[in-house]
């Protein structure tokens, strides 16, 4: 289950965004050895102050944190723009209204190991890679476009997403980095959907609580 949280409503989602600032810390600073800025245990970027969109994946029973993913336009602050341009060959840019950057896909290392589906991928990181498409789809976007290295690179191609790569892929630390684009819309939904074995939606439909009379 993929909850929805829009950055301006943070705050409403305590658990969820210390869950997730928790889990980047442990994924790209301790396991990746990037150099991201951690502070009391949790990494966050000046991205997060962007009112992004975030899909936080949660336990269907418990509600406990498993993963998540932060979404952000184009035409404003993004990663691709303002961190990492020269990925992109000289003239090469992405900005667009119907294309969106996603940015610090991870999942809780217990859920990176167990129960793998057909396509080899994680639970939670197929659930993820589902949830991008179909926000794109309920946003009328045409693309989706990262910076990713290596690892993501073959976690999006095993989930069938065929990305595009554009620009010049370069060696940052010890790994290779690309930027690549991906289609969105209803054929390549279903299409990743085949690739890691979900059927129907995986974004959470919020209930309103119910008001005594």
């Amino acid at each position: 289950m993929l909850k929805q949280i829009e950055g301006s409503c943070a705050s409403d989602y305590p658990y969820e965004m210390d869950a997730m600032f928790r889990n980047r810390a442990q994924i790209f600073k301790e396991r990746l050895g990037w150099t991201v800025s951690v502070t009391e245990g949790r990494e966050r970027d000046v991205f997060d102050d962007a009112n992004p969109l975030y899909l936080v994946s949660l336990d269907p029973l418990t509600r406990k944190y498993r993963g998540s993913v932060r979404l952000l336009p184009t035409t404003g602050p993004n990663m691709l723009r303002d961190v990492f341009p020269f990925l992109l060959r000289d003239g090469e840019f992405v900005e667009s209204p119907t294309i969106w950057e996603i940015s610090r896909i991870c999942a809780v290392p217990s859920e990176c190991q167990p129960d793998r589906g057909k396509s080899g991928l994680s639970p939670t990181l197929a659930e993820l890679i589902v949830g991008i498409v179909e926000v794109g789809v309920m946003a009328g976007l045409s693309q989706i476009v990262a910076v990713f290295d290596a690892r993501i690179y073959r976690i999006v191609k095993a989930a069938g997403c065929d990305p595009q790569l554009i620009g010049r892929p370069q060696r940052i630390g010890d790994t290779m980095s690309y930027v690549g684009v991906f289609d969105t819309g209803n054929s390549p939904l279903m299409a990743i959907r085949r690739a890691v074995g979900i059927q129907g939606s995986v974004l959470a439909v919020e209930t309103p609580e119910l008001v005594a009379a």
